[in-house]
């Protein structure tokens, strides 16, 4: 049985973003039923889009996406810097095959504009996006990743793909020439699962970019009473990996207190902020 299907009268929408200018959601919600907050999830919900957690994780697709880029993007293509894929959903659902063919032929679609597109995945980037008709070097390709147990991913990300896939995926595609980046969001605190930073920074130390939050939206966090310590240490040793290894680091907003990070870091590789 296929996806259930939307028709949308607008595909292109401006984020207010100051990286990426424009955005899209092919489908509506994500089979990736991250059991963390999901914000994506609670706003579509406090809208009324969706009704409940079972309704979110079987994700409808936009049946009409190409047909409204090919009626938007001559209209917009010379205004847009960037189109970010996605804030509201994932463009590479770990197995399910519509969306992510719906992902390259938009991907496709936009190439043939010059149309740059950042992408996000919980899922496995496909091995098409290096051949020569999907091929773009502006573009940039990343992968949401907090931690790298098997067991924590079965209980907050139960339907993503695994955490090795995901990375040798991604890896494939910097071999490839392609600017790739992690968004370790939402980092999780040691009340939640206690992890090593650096053997998880060493794990993805071939990426271009690196973006750092913390886990908000739940009282797991607030309830660790050392979280405001925690997250200013887990920030400096991102800061400081990203130094060593020439990688810019994006510190995103709320994370720490900007007065804290003050490892002599290049002002062009360490940002802070509201990132993503």
């Amino acid at each position: 049985m296929g996806l259930r299907t939307i028709t949308r009268k607008t595909l292109l929408y401006k984020s207010g973003v100051e990286y990426a200018d424009y955005a899209l959601n092919h489908a509506e919600g994500c089979a990736h039923g991250c059991t963390y907050p999901c914000y994506a999830m609670m706003m579509k919900k406090r809208c009324g889009v969706v009704s409940s957690y079972e309704d979110w994780v079987q994700p409808k697709i936009v049946e009409n996406a190409l047909e409204l880029l090919d009626k938007e993007l001559p209209r917009l293509k010379n205004k847009i810097k960037q189109v970010f894929m996605c804030f509201a959903t994932d463009p590479f659902m770990y197995r399910v095959e519509e969306i992510n063919q719906l992902t390259l032929q938009i991907l496709q679609r936009l190439n043939k504009d010059k149309v740059k597109a950042i992408l996000i995945t919980k899922g496995v980037y496909s091995d098409q996006l290096v051949d020569t008709q999907l091929y773009n070097e502006r573009n940039e390709y990343g992968i949401s990743l907090v931690s790298l147990s098997e067991a924590f991913r079965e209980k907050y990300e139960p339907f993503s793909a695994p955490y090795k896939k995901r990375i040798e995926a991604l890896k494939k595609l910097h071999d490839a020439g392609l600017k790739t980046w992690v968004s370790i969001e939402p980092y999780p605190t040691p009340n939640i699962i206690r992890q090593d930073i650096q053997e998880f920074l060493e794990s993805i130390s071939f990426v271009d970019k690196i973006v750092f939050g913390k886990w908000n939206y739940s009282r797991l966090t607030t309830a660790y009473i050392h979280n405001k310590e925690f997250y200013n240490s887990m920030a400096y040793e991102v800061a400081s990996f990203c130094e060593r290894r020439v990688i810019k680091v994006h510190i995103k907003e709320g994370t720490i207190s900007p007065l804290y990070l003050s490892t002599g870091q290049s002002a062009e590789r360490v940002t802070l902020g509201n990132y993503m």
